[in-house]
């Protein structure tokens, strides 16, 4: 056992039965005290990691305004290649990547500073040759497009802008570690900085490629790479230039040992995040085989990025509570991670009421920004109450999806997302767009289907969660870990 593990106390039931009351017995001036010094420690993570989603997010957003402008073709094109095929990918890569949140943030909460270096390393190498494997992706996006049904001139241009966003695949194996790095020890200022510096040279970029030298769609995904490609520079030249001295110490051959177990947490987090992540991504396809499909996948991919960009918000909540679970697991403090959850997910909740509340109230207006076109523009009012009822259901799910990373829960969360969107919201989406004549509708009712079910499971498993049960999970799988890097 390694020696800075710290050990953590027997809890007697009678605790335990106190911790379940811990909220309840409070008086309300000591419970308001307790939810404001909870929400200070949550939104220290959680801003700048709003912050960062947004901008990261707002480059593929502008990216795809300024496609959109040159045609509805290049706007279904780019969105395809940027939002499906990369954003699959990415997806997929995110989810391995989030193993650090479990991992990073219950060693840091137990003390053990120097493994968080060799985790960051361990899933480089991963992600590296997971990245490696998922190149044909964008290779053969053409034919897979044309073999799905999609028209043959959608296809051949989203293949051909897929071979230029590759280079945006290689640098997410790079970003996505260092972020989640730099996250689980509170070191968010950083990201936000690297952000704040990246997003109007993004701007400027998009616009200097596309609107002053006409390189069209080219010119969109050359912004899009090289603004990503400027967080990854600014990021790691801190982590490696002396920023992390206690967390980083450099390369180290350590890196390769015991790396089957980092790879089967990696592997279940990676399915957990991707089947949520390419659900979304699913109905965009879906919608290509409807009648009239150019203009159904445009209205839709418009609606997606307006979700996504507010889905930033509880993705940033997502990383926070992840964050917040994790370390206080690792110091052995159940009750203040069940705590964490619970202001979290209120919080969270509340953000996202208010911004379903904004796309009604301005429901004719929202396709304005990225494109002129009448028929665009009432294809997106006529699903924005859909759009709506989206941003509510994503403000408390993510959240839950959080709570699972930091407590390690990712294999059965994989399992749940099976279930729910597999089984049942892509089958219920179907049958509604195409039996009952709903079309675009109709597969996003589907969808929504599905994550109100996976949303109330996670929800049922957090509730009845034994948290003194987790916290001796964690310090299980702090100390395992640290053995075997030793």
């Amino acid at each position: 056992m390694t020696s800075g593990v710290p050990l953590l106390a027997v809890w007697s039931g009678k605790e335990e039965e106190e911790g379940r009351g811990w909220c309840r017995r409070r008086l309300p001036a000591a419970w308001a005290r307790e939810v404001w010094e909870e929400s200070k420690k949550l939104w220290e993570i959680v801003g700048p990691a709003i912050f960062l989603q947004l901008v990261l997010y707002s480059f593929s957003t502008v990216s795809q305004a300024f496609a959109g402008h040159i045609g509805d073709l290049e706007l279904a094109a780019f969105s395809i290649a940027v939002n499906v095929i990369s954003g699959l990918n990415f997806g997929f890569l995110l989810g391995m990547a989030s193993a650090l949140e479990t991992l990073c943030g219950q060693a840091y909460g137990a003390k053990q500073y120097s493994m968080l270096g060799i985790y960051l390393q361990r899933s480089w190498i991963i992600l590296l040759v997971s990245a490696v494997l998922l190149v044909p992706t964008y290779v053969f996006t053409e034919p897979l497009l044309a073999a799905m049904g999609q028209p043959a001139a959608l296809a051949r241009e989203a293949g051909v802008i897929s071979l230029y966003v590759l280079p945006l695949h290689f640098l997410y194996v790079v970003l996505l570690p260092v972020g989640k790095f730099l996250q689980s020890q509170l070191k968010n200022g950083i990201t936000a900085v690297t952000a704040a510096v990246a997003f109007p040279l993004h701007i400027a970029a998009s616009w200097l490629l596309v609107s002053r030298f006409r390189l069209g769609v080219f010119g969109a995904a050359m912004a899009l790479n090289f603004s990503w490609g400027l967080v990854v520079v600014l990021q790691l030249a801190y982590v490696v230039g002396g920023g992390c001295p206690v967390t980083w110490s450099g390369f180290s051959l350590l890196a390769f040992v015991d790396l089957w177990g980092f790879v089967k947490l990696s592997i279940s987090s990676g399915v957990m995040v991707c089947l949520e992540t390419w659900y979304y991504r699913v109905l965009i396809l879906l919608t290509g085989h409807l009648k009239n499909s150019q203009l159904a996948v445009d209205a839709l991919s418009i609606c997606m990025s307006f979700q996504g960009l507010e889905m930033m918000i509880p993705m940033g909540f997502l990383a926070g509570t992840g964050v917040r679970v994790a370390n206080e697991l690792g110091a052995g403090d159940g009750k203040a991670a069940r705590f964490a959850t619970i202001v979290s997910t209120t919080t969270s909740f509340l953000i996202g009421l208010f911004f379903s509340v904004l796309a009604l109230v301005f429901h004719d207006k929202i396709a304005l920004v990225m494109s002129s076109s009448q028929a665009v523009i009432d294809a997106v009012d006529s699903i924005s109450v859909l759009l709506a009822l989206s941003i509510l259901l994503n403000g408390v799910q993510p959240v839950l999806s959080g709570v699972a990373v930091g407590s390690g829960w990712q294999a059965m969360v994989a399992y749940v997302n099976v279930g729910c969107y597999y089984l049942i919201g892509i089958p219920i989406g179907v049958l509604l767009g195409w039996r009952f004549n709903l079309g675009v509708l109709g597969i996003w009712a589907g969808m929504i289907v599905g994550t109100a079910i996976q949303t109330l499971i996670l929800a049922y498993v957090t509730m009845r969660c034994d948290w003194n049960k987790e916290v001796w999970k964690a310090s299980e799988r702090v100390q395992r870990m640290g053995i075997s890097s030793k």
